[in-house]
This record gives C-alpha cells, sequence and structure tokens, in this order.
C-alpha cells in the first residue's frame, strides 16, 4: 500500500520488517530518526529484535561486527562525524567477510562543522571493501535495503545503503513498504554456513594475523569478490523487481516521461534518462539526480528537434552501485557523448571530485569526450534547475580543472 512517509520512517519499517536479530546504533544528525523508531517498535512490542544502546559509534559497529561473526542478521546506521569514528570497524567487517547492512544518512564532515547533506563521509571509507549503493528517493531506498540484505548474505560482503541526509530522511514522499510477507518471499531467513561464524563445535579463526606471505592474497580476494558482485547486484535486482514490485506499479522514474526524454536503461547499477542521442551527459549519485531529470527536461531544446522526436541533447546517467564500480556500464553509457559533466557532492581535496575521477580512469583511452568535474552542494548548499543549466553551458566549453558550482 502506498503511503505518504517521512524516509527515515520508511527505511525504520523496512529494517522492521526484515527482522534482524541484532541492532546496536548511536544517535548522530540525520540519521537519529532511523534508530529512534526502530527502538520505539522494540519497546513498544512490535519487534523482537535485540536492540543494544551503545555509547558511541564505534561501540555500535563493534556490538554488530560481534552479533553478526556470532552468526546472526544485524543492522545499524549512522552519519557524518559517526562514520568516520566508525572507521576502524568498517574495515574490519568488511576484511573479517561479515555481511552486515549499515545505512548512511549522508553528511558533511568537519571543520568547519556541518549537519547538512553532502558525500564526503561515504568517500572517507570508499575503500574499505564494502558495497555501496545510493538512493534517489525514498523508494529506491527501500528498495535498496532489502536488496542490500541478500545481496550481503550470498556474497559474505557488507553493504552500506547511502540516502541524503535531510534531503530524504527528514522529507515526505510516497512510498511502499513491502511487508514481511513480501520480502520473505525475496529475502529468506539468514541460515549461514559452517566455518562462515564463530561456532564452538566448528571452530574458525575471524580477523587473525597475516604475514606478508598471505596479507595480498586475502586483500586480492576480496577485491575480487567486490568486482564479481557486479552481476549478481543486477540479478538481484531483477529478482527483487519480479517477486516484490509484481503486484504494483513500479517505483522508478520508468513512469516518467518528459517530451523527448525517458528512461532508456535501468538495472541495479546505474540508470540512463534522457536524450537517445546525447551532445551532454551529466553523471550524478543521490538524490541530486531528481533535480537534475527536471532541469533536463525542462531544457530549452530547439523546436526543430522536438518535432522530429530527435530527444533533444541532454541525457542523465545516474550511478546506482558506487562500490563495486560498474566501469564498463559507464563508458557504454557516455561514450555516445560529446561533453561529459560530473556532479559530485564531495572534493578528492587537491585532486577532483572522487566520481568524476574514477569515471576519468575507466574511460581512459576508451571515449574522445573530455570527461569535467563540477563539485556542488557541498554542506547542503542547494542545488537548482539553474545551476545545472549552467553546467550544461559550462561544460560544452571544454575547460579542464575543477569547478565549484553554488
Amino acid at each position: 500500500m502506498k503511503q505518504i512517509l517521512e524516509g527515515s520512517r520508511a527505511i525504520a519499517l523496512t529494517i522492521k520488517n526484515i527482522k534482524p536479530a541484532v541492532i546496536s546504533a548511536y544517535p548522530i544528525t540525520p540519521q537519529t530518526h532511523i534508530v529512534e523508531d526502530l527502538a520505539k517498535f522494540k519497546a513498544d512490542g512490535e519487534a523482537d529484535y535485540e536492540y543494544v544502546r551503545a555509547e558511541s559509534e564505534f561501540a555500535a559497529a563493534s556490538i554488530i561486527e560481534g552479533a553478526s561473526a556470532a552468526g546472526v542478521r544485524v543492522y545499524t546506521a549512522t552519519s557524518s562525524q559517526g562514520l568516520l569514528l566508525m572507521a576502524e570497524v568498517v574495515f574490519n567487517i568488511a576484511g573479517m567477510r561479515l555481511p552486515i547492512v549499515m545505512t548512511c544518512a549522508n553528511r558533511g564532515v568537519s571543520a568547519p562543522i556541518t549537519i547538512w547533506n553532502d558525500h564526503q563521509d561515504a568517500m572517507t571509507v570508499r575503500d574499505a571493501g564494502w558495497v555501496m549503493l545510493f538512493a534517489e528517493n525514498h523508494q529506491e531506498a527501500v528498495d535498496q535495503h532489502i536488496m542490500a540484505y541478500k545481496i550481503a548474505e550470498q556474497t559474505n560482503l557488507p553493504v552500506i545503503v547511502n540516502v541524503d541526509g535531510f534531503v530524504l530522511t527528514h522529507t515526505y514522499d510516497s512510498v511502499v513498504v513491502p511487508d514481511a510477507g513480501q520480502i520473505k518471499k525475496y529475502l529468506p531467513d539468514y541460515k549461514p554456513k559452517k566455518g562462515q561464524y564463530l561456532d564452538t563445535n566448528n571452530p574458525v579463526t575471524m580477523g587473525a594475523f597475516a604475514a606478508p606471505a598471505y596479507y595480498m592474497e586475502i586483500r586480492q580476494e576480496l577485491h575480487d569478490d567486490l568486482v564479481a558482485s557486479l552481476d549478481l547486484i543486477n540479478e538481484e535486482y531483477k529478482k527483487y523487481h519480479e517477486i516484490i514490485t509484481k503486484t504494483r506499479k513500479h517505483e522508478n522514474t520508468k513512469t516518467r516521461k518528459h517530451e523527448n526524454t525517458k528512461t532508456i536503461i535501468d538495472n541495479g547499477l546505474v540508470e540512463y534518462y534522457g536524450s537517445s542521442r546525447p551532445k551532454v551527459i551529466l553523471v550524478a549519485m543521490g538524490s541530486v539526480v531528481g533535480t537534475i531529470k527536471d532541469a533536463v527536461d525542462k531544457y530549452k531544446y530547439p523546436i526543430s528537434l522536438r518535432r522530429r522526436g530527435a530527444g533533444g541533447e541532454v541525457g542523465v546517467l545516474k550511478i546506482k552501485s558506487y562500490r563495486p564500480f560498474p566501469a564498463d556500464e559507464i563508458v557504454k553509457i557516455i561514450k555516445k557523448a560529446k561533453y561529459i559533466a560530473v556532479l559530485d557532492k564531495a572534493i578528492t581535496l587537491g585532486e577532483m571530485g572522487p566520481l568524476a575521477s574514477d569515471i576519468k580512469a575507466a574511460a581512459q583511452g576508451k571515449i574522445k569526450a573530455k570527461i569535467q568535474s563540477f563539485i556542488v552542494g557541498l554542506g547542503g548548499r542547494d542545488i537548482t534547475g539553474e545551476m545545472v543549466e549552467r553546467i550544461i553551458k559550462e561544460v560544452k566549453k571544454g575547460d579542464d580543472g575543477v569547478r565549484f558550482v553554488g
């Protein structure tokens, strides 16, 4: 049933219906509403998970790490400085191959202090070994959390679902939250295999001391499994929508059409929306994609093009899976364009936007178009349609260097 819900509430209801055995978290803006709701479900007798209050984000991450190592399904959520405080444990979780799911309500990092949204927190742990998904809207956030558990438990890789703080966590939108029965059809009870959890009857070592003769091979195995999970993410995206959304209209941009723009590609890794023959492609992640789509819909294409149905000149590429990085999918799409503008809500200080850097590396020697880095929305700065139109004009100049647009 479609409801109008705050994004945090929709995520909390989804986690409740997934039925993890242990939840532990420490409140931090703008993640707090999610874990407050989960604590209230427990207090009101609506859920039977163990809710463990922690004295810090480091402790919360450690608690779910231990619970997952004991062989049960777990959950936590955090933001910004909380994720940075967790960083040591975040790396350990991936190295121990624990199928943990965490929500990151994305927020900028200090200093100066900010409580508003950008992606700099997630970028601090992009090399930790987690699958990293980014949601555009409430429905995508709900869907990605359910898929995250299926992906994690099949690959023994942890998953972070990134949702833009305040922009998604504190706003209300229409969303369908599958009930526990529907979810169970797609996501069965978690039953880890022997050797994947701590068991006195079948002793195993997790996170062992590794000498130089072994460390590199262990890290390579983690890398190889992350890369291999690209295919699984796509497979699970299809299965999820076959099982969960078959009785309702697919709540994503497939339903969205405006004059000469439409969704052409939509899978678990990327979505391409816009012209079938683009001159300009804008690339981004998260909620800003909705703003970019609106700007593309309103962008003033020549009347002659619209009459011929040529599809204008602009397309939008949304990255859903940032890690593993879908390099081949991205190159396949952007090679059609003459100009590529990557809009990052983060900055690799002294270099460029992290997404732009990754795309440049993936496309080197494969496409002729110049890939340009635009930094937007740091510290929660509004990103408007007028700014997007300005970027469309700026990218055609082909200038080098990073541009901050605000």
